[in-house]
């Protein structure tokens, strides 16, 4: 099994394919399972690759370290560790977060693009005191679920992170990678990365930036994501129309081709 010593914790990842490196962040409680389409099927053109964060899918479940920033370190330390340069860094939900912060902890050297998938810039109160999509009744409401029944927690979420229901064999491949994460690593990282505010971080990205958003977006709204995009002098928008929030698994193959031509791009 690969793994990588970052900062203390062994992270498990996976690579495929050469040529310009494109490194998947996955979401909250989540792992790389989330970028099975894209680590086989973009490997024809490019080398794939994603890792686990600490505490994640086949990742140590090490007992701290679970914040934003901890996770770029991690993210940087890796980097290093497989020689990674030029890349195109590809954040899903928490991932952008952990790319936004990994920009303002050590700048853009290295990077030659960011892809945001379905992630808003500021998801507490901060971001908007009248409707955030994190509010303190939410925020306690999801870490009481988490304590109380992980499992049952997991399937809710699972619930709401798609436009049309998973088909059986994508349903359990989720909940084996969401189970992964136990509920003291699920209620460290929503409470840190809630309170994340990178409104002032995203203006001065001096690489392109690609937003992409699910059109039935459940936990957030399709504005909020799109505000990413209006923040960063070189950015554009895409929309996917049959995704909720897991658009990578849902529309894989119109998302492998956007991100595709974004890459090309560059």
């Amino acid at each position: 099994m690969p793994v990588s010593q970052c900062n203390g914790a062994n992270l498990y990842y996976e690579e495929e394919g050469a040529g310009r490196p494109i490194v998947f962040l996955h979401g909250a409680w989540a792992g790389l399972r989330f970028f099975e389409p894209q680590l086989m099927n973009l490997s024809d053109e490019f080398q794939t690759v994603a890792l686990d964060f600490r505490g994640h899918g086949r990742s140590e479940k090490s007992e701290a370290g679970h914040t934003v920033p901890q996770y770029a370190r991690d993210v940087r330390a890796f980097l290093d560790h497989q020689d990674l340069d030029e890349i195109v860094l590809v954040g899903w939900s928490l991932g952008a977060l952990v790319a936004w912060e990994y920009v303002d902890q050590f700048g853009t050297d290295g990077i030659r693009g960011l892809v945001n998938v379905d992630m808003e810039a500021a998801p507490g109160p901060a971001g908007n005191e009248e409707a955030p999509t994190y509010d303190l009744d939410r925020f306690r409401d999801i870490n009481r679920s988490i304590q109380a029944d992980h499992l049952a927690f997991i399937e809710q979420t699972i619930d709401v992170s798609f436009k049309h229901p998973p088909t059986d064999d994508l349903r359990t491949t989720i909940l084996d990678e969401d189970s992964r994460s136990p509920p003291t690593v699920k209620s460290a990282i929503i409470i840190d990365a809630t309170l994340c505010d990178y409104r002032e971080v995203l203006p001065d990205i001096d690489v392109p930036m690609l937003v992409c958003a699910g059109a039935d977006e459940k936990w957030r709204s399709v504005p909020v994501v799109k505000r990413t995009a209006d923040l960063v002098p070189e950015a554009r928008f895409e929309l996917f129309e049959e995704s909720g929030h897991s658009l990578t698994v849902e529309e894989p193959e119109k998302f492998n081709q956007v991100v595709s031509d974004f890459v090309k791009s560059l």
